[in-house]
């Protein structure tokens, strides 16, 4: 049997990043096998390591790839709304109950905060979260007046909120932590997005 053409082998290895950054998001790392990656990508584990040299080296490359899709994300924001109203639209959309409810095509920074703080330092995850989390204040600047304390501030916030929401999704209070950030941040408790200013 002929072997797959270099752009193949390379499409092949973007469908597992692809499908191992939904499955890393919805289940952990932990909880993500080599094959499962594989088949989730519609291919066998056989020919993983021609692709990947471990399976750090896949979850780096799927939490950077989780990290890029916001980023694409926020750049079309940008693109396509005025700053406040933009950052309003993030805001409300991030602490969401639709968001919570899918984490396999949220943001990677609820999903995987814990795998990555439990990493060693110098950890490949480590490292591609900490990246990963510096675009996304990038990108977050750009949405507003670029006030890098400010945006911290509300990182931290709606990431906390969408972590602690799905760790009691089964309870009233998953809704109440997502309603009452919600309303803090951008003044409307029902998630819809007010008008910009």
């Amino acid at each position: 049997m002929p072997r797959a053409s270099k752009a193949e082998a390379e499409r092949h290895r973007e469908q597992v990043i692809e499908a191992t950054a939904k499955l890393l998001r919805a289940h952990g790392v932990e909880k993500v096998s080599v094959p499962q990656a594989m088949a989730a990508a519609g291919l066998t584990h056989g020919g993983f390591y021609r692709h990947f040299s471990s399976k750090d080296d896949l979850v780096a490359q799927a939490c950077s790839a989780a990290f890029a899709e916001r980023a694409t994300a926020l750049d079309d924001l940008t693109q396509h709304a005025t700053p406040g109203r933009a950052r309003t639209e993030f805001l409300a959309g991030y602490v969401s109950a639709l968001h919570r409810d899918n984490p396999a095509l949220g943001c990677p920074g609820p999903a995987l905060a814990v795998d990555a703080a439990r990493a060693e330092p110098g950890d490949p995850l480590r490292q591609a979260f900490a990246t990963g989390l510096r675009g996304m204040v990038d990108g977050m600047r750009q949405l507003d007046d670029g006030n890098e304390e400010a945006v911290l501030v509300e990182l931290s916030t709606i990431v906390g909120a969408v972590l602690l929401s799905r760790a009691c999704a089964d309870d009233d209070l998953s809704d109440r932590i997502l309603t009452a950030v919600r309303e803090h941040l951008v003044g409307d408790a029902n998630g819809e997005t007010s008008p910009a200013e």
